[in-house]
């Protein structure tokens, strides 16, 4: 009995496009045309195309079905396995970006670990503005990327820090300083920052206030990104470097400039 290309195709459950596309890739022979111009096919046909069909649906790549059906028991037995070993290599990358794409719609969690995203939490619930936690959250994925097994140790640094009034009394006037480069009360912020930031150095070390120890190149890059999310920022720095302290990601104790003398 001898078959039409469409006839082939419904027996072993595949479409007549997929067999000429196994013809094309030289898997399964394709026969003479017989006296009208068809092609016909026999039982054999059908027994092979069902074999290429199943090994494709289990995820063989078409350029290795040819070898598999032409290999023996053992050979067949161990390619079986590298494949298998690759498809569940491919099954847990696949996991990982499912994991990924599912952290796209959690917002901070995208690129910041648990701690982090708890830190960015707390500072929303305080009432810090937002501007101020997407300039930390920016930072803190920088620092993340960089140094993660510093994390922990800095992030308890920070918490520490939240649960003093006073700072969180300079989150809130910040966030609303921030609004405009000439708001009045950034030279009063200033003031009070740095009259803060002395105390705390001097009753618990310079080491407490300044607590990233990262590098120079690092610490340029977070403070330009800050100032992008929040532009008065920097004349807050500039201020702040009047009043004997400098720098928004890595703060340090300075010298204040020296008042000019235009006297005779």
């Amino acid at each position: 009995m001898m078959l039409t290309i469409g006839e082939l195709a419904s027996y072993a459950g595949v479409t007549v496009r997929a067999v000429r596309h196994y013809h094309a890739k030289g898997l399964l022979p394709e026969p003479e045309r017989d006296h009208s111009g068809y092609r016909r096919y026999d039982a054999g046909a059908v027994v092979e195309l069902i074999r290429i069909r199943t090994l494709a649906e289990a995820g063989v790549p078409l350029a290795r079905v040819r070898e598999l059906l032409q290999a023996g028991g053992e050979e067949f037995a161990a390619a079986v396995a590298d494949i298998d070993r690759r498809l569940r290599a491919e099954i847990r990358q696949r996991q990982r970006h499912r994991e990924r794409i599912a952290r796209l719609a959690a917002g901070d969690s995208l690129a910041l670990p648990p701690e982090v995203v708890g830190y960015l939490d707390r500072l929303r619930a305080l009432g810090i503005d937002e501007p101020i936690v997407r300039a930390e959250r920016d930072g803190w994925i920088l620092l993340a990327a960089r140094s993660p097994e510093r994390v922990p140790e800095w992030i308890a640094r920070k918490r520490e820090q939240l649960a003093d009034p006073r700072l969180l009394d300079f989150y809130r006037v910040l966030g609303q300083a921030l609004e405009r480069t000439d708001d009045p009360r950034l030279v009063e912020l200033a003031d009070e920052l740095a009259v803060y930031f002395t105390r705390m150095a001097d009753e618990r070390g310079e080491d407490y206030v300044d607590d990233i120890d990262i590098e120079a190149p690092l610490v340029r890059l977070m403070d330009a990104l800050a100032f992008d999310t929040v532009p008065p920022g920097r004349r807050l720095i500039e201020l702040l470097r009047e009043r004997g302290w400098t720098g928004w990601t890595k703060l340090e104790r300075v010298a204040p400039p020296q008042a000019s003398d235009n006297g005779p």
